[in-house]
């Protein structure tokens, strides 16, 4: 079981991820980048710092039946953690909903085919998205065997798998955000303050 941090570091997290908004450079876009391995056994490895991790894709199912699953694998460098995973506004799903799934480690060892969620860290449903939403809360509840956690995740290595069975194509986004963990909150909190003050100066 992974453990919490707290609420301030959660809080922080909030306003880290309203900071990094503005100057996120993606880490992996698949119509550039290539796509995203289907293969849960060998998924793509994406290298990932501390700051915004923007990965975009597409998932889905073709006509013969054909589903688009997408892996990968990044590895939190030593003394960071995942602090939130934003789903990015227009993000689109085919069949109402689509998957993400998190494991611990190099790989996602748990059928596809599977009802049993054991060997996953945690997994989500997630839908179509007209703002950006932090989902790591709800991916650390996932049930069904899965180990189940709660924010944030340690340094280490982390399979995703993400998948939408609809017959379609649907367009994703996920922002991982990495930093250092406690007594760095209250620094995060800060810079997400300023932020938010200096948009707000912009605005006016």
């Amino acid at each position: 079981m992974v453990h919490r941090s707290g609420f301030s570091c959660a809080f922080a997290a909030v306003l880290l991820a309203f900071a990094l908004n503005a100057n996120a450079v993606p880490v992996h876009v698949e119509s550039s980048d290539g796509d995203l391995s289907g293969d849960g056994l060998a998924p793509t490895s994406v290298s990932v710092a501390a700051g915004s991790n923007e990965i975009y894709g597409t998932t889905g199912r073709t006509a013969e039946g054909v589903v688009d699953r997408d892996y990968f694998v990044i590895s939190v460098p030593t003394g960071h953690q995942i602090v939130a995973l934003i789903e990015k506004a227009g993000t689109t799903t085919v069949g109402g909903v689509a998957f993400l799934a998190v494991q611990t480690g190099t790989q996602v060892t748990v059928p596809t085919n599977t009802q049993d969620a054991t060997g996953l860290l945690g997994w989500i449903h997630y839908f179509g998205a007209t703002e950006d939403t932090d989902i790591l809360v709800g991916l650390g509840q996932g049930g069904f065997g899965a180990e189940d956690f709660i924010p944030p995740l340690p340094a280490g290595d982390y399979a995703f798998w993400i998948q939408d069975t609809g017959l379609g194509s649907a367009s994703y986004g996920f922002d991982i955000v990495i930093a250092a963990p406690e007594p760095g909150a209250a620094a995060l909190v800060l810079a997400g303050l300023l932020a938010a003050g200096l948009a707000r100066a912009a605005r006016a």
